[in-house]
């Protein structure tokens, strides 16, 4: 088969694409003359691909900025995919995205997810929970005078190669027409993951739990980022990945 993978030389992509080895798999990002967003090189690329991929991200988290990516990038690639007549459509979302709409990045993600089930297209769109890869951009983000303020509601955090393990499985079986959930193999509560990872890397912050504390603009409830019961559970666990 024929698989384009949008993103395809980011964090996730680059894994994918190394694990659909078998297939011809085209990596196509900004940095190879593909670009989602304005819609230059989609045609080409996307021409005889039986399978189209995205694991693409927005560069900037600003509430206008990551609305306006996925809602531009989704829709070319949507536009284009049908005229190309691509047989399945993967997409890379995120774990409780619906239930908490305060978060623009999270609502930009529903909107997303939404172009993709309206589109006509066969899809299957895997929502992961948050890769431990983004630990040091949580903590950055809630640290205020040194502190980090952090809610402690519920986490399943994964590593970001097992994410690319269910991804690339999801682009060479049949489309679910649905969601598919994925999480890492712990629960644990947001403060406390991300303060045994600044522990391990001797990082001098406190974490300090206040449970009103809001994650990308959403206060989170204990099992809001926890994805449901027979959810695919990653391999990798937080201390054999800290121990990397």
């Amino acid at each position: 088969m024929k698989i384009v993978v949008i993103g395809g030389t980011g964090r996730i992509g680059a894994q994918v694409v190394r694990l659909l080895a078998g297939h011809e798999v085209v990596a196509a990002s900004p940095s190879t003359g593909v670009n989602a967003v304005t819609g230059e090189g989609l045609s080409g690329v996307l021409r005889g691909a039986d399978v189209l991929v995205d694991v693409s991200n927005s560069p900037s988290f600003a509430d206008d900025d990551v609305r306006e990516f996925f809602q531009r990038s989704t829709g070319n690639l949507v536009r284009i995919a049908r005229e190309a007549g691509v047989g399945h459509f993967v997409a890379l979302s995120v774990v409780g995205a619906d239930e908490l709409p305060d978060s623009g990045y999270l609502r930009a993600k529903v909107a997303q997810e939404k172009l993709i089930r309206e589109s006509g297209l066969a899809y299957t769109i895997v929502r992961a929970t948050q890769f431990f890869e983004f630990a040091d951009a949580i903590a950055d983000s809630s640290t205020v005078d040194g502190v980090v303020r952090l809610s402690d509601g519920g986490t399943q955090p994964i590593a970001a190669e097992d994410v690319a393990v269910v991804v690339a499985q999801a682009a060479g079986e049949p489309p679910v027409g649905g969601i598919v959930e994925i999480g890492g193999p712990d629960v644990l509560p947001m403060d406390e993951w991300i303060r045994r990872v600044l522990t391990a890397r001797k990082d001098p912050r406190e974490v300090v739990t206040d449970p009103e504390a809001t994650y990308f603009g959403a206060v989170l409830g204990k099992d809001s980022l926890v994805p449901a019961e027979d959810a695919w559970r990653g391999k990798v666990g937080l201390a054999e990945w800290l121990s990397r």
